[in-house]
């Protein structure tokens, strides 16, 4: 298949997850708790059943990772993976920062992504080699001259262990924290990818939190990496940073460090 083709195929992927999710939406659905105690609903996982159903139509040699169903391991180095709702705690809540992320890996390196908003209409599509565009526009991050003027965002304080916490309150000192953003799941990179915040920083992210982020932000000419400054790819540890401007990278990781070793 080609980049278009993939692309096009996201895009029927996304709007198979926005036809099952929006019924639920603000509806009062159920929720149970998975093994790690995360919220999960019938939306969630009639998102990704809706996905999967296509994959196994048009892409059924590819190996597909969801967070709901798991692994379904296929016979080329292409992975599909896929989160239908990242931020159920938002959905539940009746918040749209939540969002459908879609990701293209090849050889286990992230080469397409999506970030899909299924009440309020928001589609971000990165994919290497080309502008990330928000609704068939493209977007760019912003220039950050000074870390002391960035806006960080972050999903929330209990996702750090008092480890990363403390690395992440040391990178967040350095920052305008006034204005830091709490929650917000994968809206925030959609909102660096599109100039609004100038850093995101987390950590214990599973493959499928971050996957699409990766070609989104890159693509609008932001830079994505781990807690030392390398790049994402299957084996990461889930400590994500991600930056408008590449420029401040060795800042925000020398603020990281904290004067220790990185996780």
């Amino acid at each position: 298949m080609s980049l278009e083709d993939d692309i096009a195929l996201a895009s029927r992927l996304a709007d198979a997850a926005r036809d099952a999710i929006r019924p639920y939406y603000r509806s009062g659905v159920a929720t149970e708790r998975k093994p790690d105690a995360s919220p999960v609903t019938l939306a969630d996982r009639a998102a990704e059943e809706a996905m999967r159903r296509i994959l196994t139509a048009e892409a059924a040699r590819d190996t597909v990772i969801g967070e709901e169903f798991g692994t379904t391991q296929g016979s080329t180095s292409r992975s599909w993976v896929l989160d239908p709702i990242d931020g159920t705690s938002g959905f539940l809540a009746g918040r749209p920062i939540f969002g459908t992320l879609i990701a293209l890996l090849v050889d286990g390196w992230p080469v397409m992504g999506v970030i899909d908003q299924a009440i309020l209409g928001e589609r971000w599509i990165g994919a290497r080699g080309r502008e990330t565009t928000f609704n068939g526009k493209p977007v760019r991050t912003r220039l950050c001259p000074e870390l002391s003027d960035a806006t960080i965002a972050t999903t929330g304080p209990h996702y750090f262990s008092d480890h990363d916490g403390e690395h992440f309150m040391a990178l967040a000192a350095k920052t305008d924290y006034r204005r830091m953003v709490m929650g917000g799941d994968c809206y925030n990179y959609a909102m660096l990818a599109s100039g609004h915040i100038d850093i995101v920083c987390e950590a214990n992210l599973k493959l499928y939190d971050w996957a699409a982020l990766v070609p989104v932000i890159e693509g609008a000419g932001g830079f994505v990496s781990d807690w030392n400054g390398d790049p994402l790819h299957e084996g990461s540890s889930g400590h994500v940073l991600a930056l408008g401007d590449p420029a401040r990278l060795e800042e925000a990781i020398e603020a990281l460090a904290c004067g220790h070793d990185t996780a």
